[in-house]
């Protein structure tokens, strides 16, 4: 009888003992030791779950009644468990090592849902992209920033210091930060809300009827952006910041509070169809037409 050559030691193997690998449920395929495939068959309005410490996570939509999970890791000091419970797909990226330094433990996953998929994504640093998904979404980081793509639904983000950016957004926004900056692009969104101590926020976007805005820092720079064939009933208050306006208001339709201190503009262009309230503490606000 022929004998086999022996097999080299699987990358796992470290001084005879076997480094605990990757809890892979579905259907799984590798093409790279680091790199993990894992699919799982979903229904209509799937939940997908993501807890990861460190790295980018890339979500997009597509038209397959299926998830799929593509993590890359950088080291084998780091494990991704993926979990599927009914119509929930769960992933946590977890340490294997007590010694694991911070740079070790770093995934990159690149994820499909379908596109009334509800994501709810905990991702400390790195930075989160979700493109095209149309459900409800909950977002929170520390340092890692967010963009949002064609994105709609109940959408609610919370960083540190991570950035913010909504490119074509619709739904309801919850945005707030601690020294974070935001920029709302192309959005139609019928009620926004968003807060940052140090940061600054641009919006740009349509003013729908009888939607709100509602845009407040601490220090830093508030911009929106308008058309003169916009609609709505404008406030902006800086208590001891600057107030600039371009737009050609007309006087308020009701009575506004009027601060003892620091500056403030009320007034209404158009119809004043929708409503626009702007405040800082030290910061400067700026409206301005669109270029």
């Amino acid at each position: 009888m022929r004998t086999q050559p022996a097999l080299p030691a699987p990358r796992h193997w470290r001084n005879g003992l076997l480094v605990p690998g990757l809890l892979l449920l579905g259907a799984t395929s590798a093409t790279a030791a680091d790199r993990v495939v894992q699919h799982f068959k979903v229904e209509a309005h799937p939940v997908v779950t993501i807890h990861n410490p460190n790295g980018t996570v890339t979500v997009r939509a597509w038209t397959k009644s299926e998830v799929m999970v593509v993590s890359n890791q950088a080291t084998d000091r780091v494990a991704v468990d993926a979990e599927q419970i009914g119509n929930r797909v769960d992933i946590l990226t977890r340490p294997v090592s007590e010694t694991a330094a911070p740079e070790d433990l770093r995934t990159d996953f690149e994820i499909s849902v379908p596109e009334d998929a509800e994501l709810q994504i905990h991702n400390d640093s790195g930075g989160v992209n979700v493109s095209n998904v149309l459900g409800d979404m909950n977002v929170e980081t520390i340092a890692a920033g967010v963009d949002l793509e064609d994105a709609a639904g109940y959408l609610t983000v919370k960083t540190v210091g991570g950035s913010f950016q909504c490119v074509r957004c619709a739904g309801r926004l919850e945005v707030s930060s601690i020294s974070g900056n935001f920029r709302f692009i192309d959005v139609r969104s019928y009620y926004v809300r968003a807060q940052t101590s140090t940061g600054n926020i641009l919006f740009n976007g349509e003013f729908l009827p009888n939607a709100t805005y509602r845009l407040k820092n601490y220090s830093g720079v508030i911009e929106v952006r308008f058309s003169p064939g916009d609609s709505f009933d404008l406030s902006a208050t800086s208590l001891k910041g600057q107030v600039h306006n371009e737009a050609r208001l007309n006087p308020p339709s009701h009575h506004h509070f009027l601060p003892r201190f620091g500056n403030a503009l009320f007034g209404t262009l158009n119809s004043g169809r929708a409503s626009v309230q702007l405040s800082s503490f030290d910061g400067t606000i700026n409206v301005l037409k669109r270029n």
